[in-house]
């Protein structure tokens, strides 16, 4: 496992998902995965799923400037960073942006065990 593709096609389609179709993002969790939202928590794909389709915005557009990652332990996981940007309706705010996600894998493929996700003030 080469955890930069990992992270790198991990960063693409979640990005690409959200911007297009935020509702489909639950496939990426699982019961025990764990969102902080700008300090508030959510446990279980449902919970994170009703708050991602809650945000207070329709149109959002994401670009992603910087993608660090690690491997994280003994089962195969890749810890991710991301940097950038969110540009919410039609260009009318943008807000920088950082995110870290927990992925592990689990047949074949992986899953968000931990995504944590600020906006950057100031």
């Amino acid at each position: 496992m080469d955890p930069d593709a990992v992270a790198k096609a991990f960063v693409q389609h979640y990005y690409q998902t959200f911007d297009s179709n935020r509702a489909a993002l639950v496939g990426l969790y699982q019961d025990g995965s764990m969102l902080t939202f700008e300090g508030e928590k959510f446990l279980g794909a449902a919970a994170i799923a009703g708050k991602i389709g809650s945000l207070p915005f329709q149109q959002c557009q994401h670009k992603i400037d910087t993608v660090d990652c690690q491997p994280s332990g003994p089962q195969g996981g890749v810890l991710v960073f991301v940097s950038g940007t969110i540009t919410l309706g039609p260009g009318l705010f943008v807000f920088l942006i950082g995110g870290m996600f927990h992925l592990l894998p689990a047949g074949g493929s992986f899953y968000v065990q931990n995504d944590m996700f600020r906006l950057n003030y100031g």
